[in-house]
């Protein structure tokens, strides 16, 4: 049984990475709200409780059954989580007199504790809480403060439960990540075996287990998620593994040969389907984005159904469902607001009747490439940069047409291709280009033109959910405007996009 630590969610913009900072400790840990708390097996080694937005003091604030886990397992109450440990069980949490948001610096550390093994007085921590522990109850014992909050850490005595008053999680804790080890490890007794091998050995024996002689198919994308999936569930089931790459029309220019090429190099069965006409004719048209994603969904799946009707034995459809995934689906409010639909098999319709296996499921971004790396994937295919699955449709602004999306397809392979030849591809996190709706006046040789405005976009980023616009050098953007406007017929003006997200997204559609 996998050993791991219990994070109970209250709501905390940083809940994620709380779990990022434990699996760099190669420990594995799950993300549950606090008002759906799983039964507690042997497995669990600890319990960590987030921040929150919300106040202990308010009456809608998050109330948490501590019946199981308090005095019974090893404990970290982290911001909110300390002060409802304190307030709940007899002491004073009130709204600070003082800003305590930003770095801070620990001024006194009890030198006994087992929390804060390793870390010296003047540590700089980030504080980023309205209230304050004022009074700890009885038996709660100071371990660190700071120049403005004297309750930045306690422990229980007789228990391992600890409360902190700042976020450990966050670069700016400077010792963060030694918190979190002595934590994990040294409290909770974690063997650190959590790792990327051991994942392909678990994750392949329980796939075989589950799956049996049952067969599977697979919609790939041509992205990470999906690519590292089929080669798990195929190093499991083998050719009882069939993968399907449809050729929705709007690919980057060359990318389904390119694609299914590199997927036969690595053994996959695998079937390439090119659907493109049977998209661009339902996209005709359609101009509004949501409207254009909707089509692709559906048409993906009807695609998808009939190729899969076609493999009588097929019981299971496999997904590259990562763990951000799972948990926006649980999470403490609900799924988010919807921005954008996103294109994914999991809209299958319900006569299709396959079970669903997600072997990527407890997985982030981060580590699915790990995973990859170990599953001898190429580093060409685990560093692609991620692409939409509605693809270059919501990159052409206004209605799709097949000339608009050659200019597209066109335009774009040669900022890739220069990223990629400057050296440049793997210091972006994604990159592309947009077709404007928006037509202006240029001279070519002694000639006027009205043609076509393009927006090259490059970011920075960890996971998407935020990102910067990517310094690319002048002298690099000269030579790729200068290349699509000589090479690409149609396109007279480029322009670089240098909004960040938020209040931008990546995406223009």
């Amino acid at each position: 049984m996998q050993e791991m630590i219990l994070i109970i969610d209250c709501g905390s913009q940083y809940t994620q990475l709380i779990a990022r900072r434990v699996r760099e400790l190669n420990v594995y840990c799950e993300i549950h709200p606090y008002n759906n708390i799983p039964e507690l097996t042997d497995a669990v080694k600890g319990v960590i409780i987030s921040g929150s937005p919300s106040s202990v003091r308010d009456e809608n604030a998050p109330r948490l059954n501590m019946e199981n886990i308090k005095g019974k397992l090893p404990l970290l109450g982290v911001c909110y989580g300390a002060q409802y440990l304190a307030q709940h069980f007899g002491g004073v949490v009130e709204a600070s007199q003082t800003r305590e948001y930003g770095r801070a610096n620990l001024l006194h550390i009890d030198g006994t504790s087992a929390l804060f093994k390793g870390i010296t007085v003047g540590s700089q921590v980030w504080m980023s809480h309205g209230d304050t522990i004022r009074e700890v109850p009885n038996g709660y014992r100071i371990e660190a403060s700071t120049r403005d909050v004297k309750v930045a850490a306690y422990h229980i005595e007789n228990e391992k439960t600890y409360g902190i008053q700042f976020h450990p999680e966050v670069y700016h804790s400077k010792d963060g990540l030694t918190l979190l080890k002595n934590f994990v490890v040294g409290i909770c007794g974690c063997t650190q075996d959590w790792t990327p091998a051991s994942f392909v050995e678990d994750t392949v024996k329980q796939m075989k287990e589950k799956l049996g002689d049952d067969h599977v198919v697979l919609g790939l994308s041509g992205g990470v998620d999906s690519t590292v999936t089929a080669v798990l569930l195929s190093q499991a089931i083998g050719d009882r593994l069939h993968c399907i790459f449809v050729n929705n029309g709007v690919l980057r220019k060359n990318e389904f040969e390119q694609v299914l090429d590199q997927y036969k190099e690595m053994g996959l069965n695998i079937k390439g389907v090119d659907s493109s006409d049977r998209f661009l004719d339902a996209l005709n048209g359609i101009s509004d984005p949501e409207i254009k994603r909707k089509t692709i969904g559906r048409v993906f799946i009807e695609v998808f159904d009939d190729e899969a009707s076609q493999l009588d034995e097929v019981e299971w459809l496999a997904q590259g469902t990562i763990y951000p995934d799972v948990i926006e689906s649980v999470s403490v409010k609900g799924p988010s607001a919807t921005i954008k639909s996103h294109h994914n098999v999991g809209g299958l319709p319900d006569y299709m009747k396959l079970k669903i296996v997600e072997p990527m499921n407890a997985l982030f971004k981060d580590e699915v490439r790990r995973v990859g790396k170990e599953l001898g994937i190429p580093a060409e295919l685990l560093g692609r940069h991620p692409f939409p699955g509605p693809g270059l449709a919501i990159r052409i602004m206004g209605e799709i047409t097949r000339e608009k999306v050659r200019i597209l397809q066109e335009v774009d392979d040669i900022f890739i291709s220069g990223l990629r030849e400057h050296q440049l591809y793997d210091q972006v996190w994604q990159a592309g280009a947009m077709l404007l709706p928006v037509q202006s006046v240029g001279v070519m040789g002694d000639e006027r033109t009205y043609e076509s405005v393009v927006a090259l976009r490059a970011v920075e980023s960890t996971d998407g959910m935020t990102a910067d616009w990517v310094h690319l050098p002048y002298e690099f953007l000269a030579e790729v405007s200068n290349k699509i406007i000589n090479r690409v017929k149609g396109v007279n003006r480029v322009v670089y996009d240098i909004s960040s997200k938020p209040p931008a997204t990546i995406e223009w559609e």
